[in-house]
């Protein structure tokens, strides 16, 4: 969800979305509107992309109506503005016109970051619309998804759900809405299972879930599911290296209630759970084995090896091997 960083009026004069999150960016443009067609069904809606907006565009955009009609105009990149153009909207944030509202989109880097500066200091509403690539906060996404729609989802439900759809907020938006609608009360795992099996059985997670588990042959066999749907390699290491890291830090934390260690290690209470299943047959010696073979693995994948696949199939192996090394003990 895209945060507001400013002043929470929708209608304020200037809204500043900053970020590379098109579906959030979508969202904030979107929320101006209707804010703006709910205070006057007849307001007028101009969409432009930076090079529609050329000098003495926005003057003719924003000067007085005979009809004092309310107006929206959207700039969408507008870190890629001409010089000339960004002179007339620096103006234009010094004495912003009655009942028109300016929404700048910038994607918040170094360029065209004059024009960033001069919206804030002015004092634009501003809301945050950064690319979520910290898994995360995809799911504190998901989580606010089904909020927002006023249903109720078990963590381990949205856990699953962004594992199966995987970094495109559109396709977790899209899908929490086909859940909401087709499904009555909670939401939880099994049913997540049902509408995305094919996807989340072939998730990298999942191929991690079953070699901390040290079930090779089941991983293996989601190794390869998830290989022929386009899963990346390096997704799979990085699943990996996540399962076998959470395995050595519960084995060494303190004994406590799962709500304690979640704040301890900086996991959700539930995966605590997870992790404490998985861990049984594992040794601290087993668990330095494993991120060795992970990090081999990975070095592979990255262009340190001819075959990737053959990479990610001996730290499989290797993973699900030092699983069971208390036994070999």
């Amino acid at each position: 969800m895209a945060k507001k960083t400013a002043h929470d009026d929708l209608l304020a004069p200037v809204t500043l979305a900053v970020g590379q999150e098109e579906l959030l960016l979508d969202r904030a443009v979107q929320e101006v509107v209707a804010a703006a067609r709910a205070a006057d069904a007849d307001t007028d809606v101009r969409d432009l992309t930076s090079d529609q907006l050329q000098p003495g565009t926005l003057a003719e955009l924003t000067s007085p109506s005979l009809f004092a009609e309310r107006k929206v105009v959207v700039v969408r990149n507008a870190q890629d503005l001409s010089a000339d153009t960004v002179k007339d909207v620096k103006a234009y944030l010094g004495a912003p016109a009655e009942e028109i509202t300016l929404v700048l989109l910038h994607a918040g880097a170094a360029k065209g970051k004059a024009l960033l500066d001069a919206a804030r200091k002015a004092g634009a509403r501003e809301v945050a619309c950064p690319k979520m690539t910290k898994p995360a906060d995809r799911l504190a996404f998901v989580r606010q998804e089904f909020r927002a729609t006023g249903r109720s989802a078990t963590p381990e439900a949205c856990q699953v759900l962004g594992d199966a759809i995987g970094s495109d907020l559109r396709e977790l938006a899209s899908a929490v809405s086909q859940l909401v609608a087709d499904v009555e009360g909670t939401i939880d795992e099994a049913v997540v299972g049902r509408y995305y099996t094919g996807r989340a059985e072939a998730s990298s997670f999942t191929v991690a879930d079953r070699a901390v588990e040290g079930r090779a042959a089941e991983a293996l066999e989601a190794l390869r599911w998830s290989l022929s749907t386009g899963v990346a390699p390096v997704m799979i290491t990085s699943a990996l290296a996540q399962g076998v890291r959470a395995i050595g830090k519960l084995s060494s934390a303190r004994g406590g209630r799962p709500a304690d260690l979640a704040r301890e290690l900086g996991m959700p209470p539930w995966k605590i759970d997870r992790v404490r299943q998985q861990m049984r047959g594992w040794t601290p010696d087993g668990v330095a084995d494993a991120l060795r073979a992970v990090a081999e693995a990975d070095a592979g994948v990255k262009g340190g090896g001819d075959d990737p696949e053959y990479a990610l199939e001996k730290a499989v192996v290797a993973v699900a091997r030092a699983a069971r090394s208390r036994g070999r003990g």
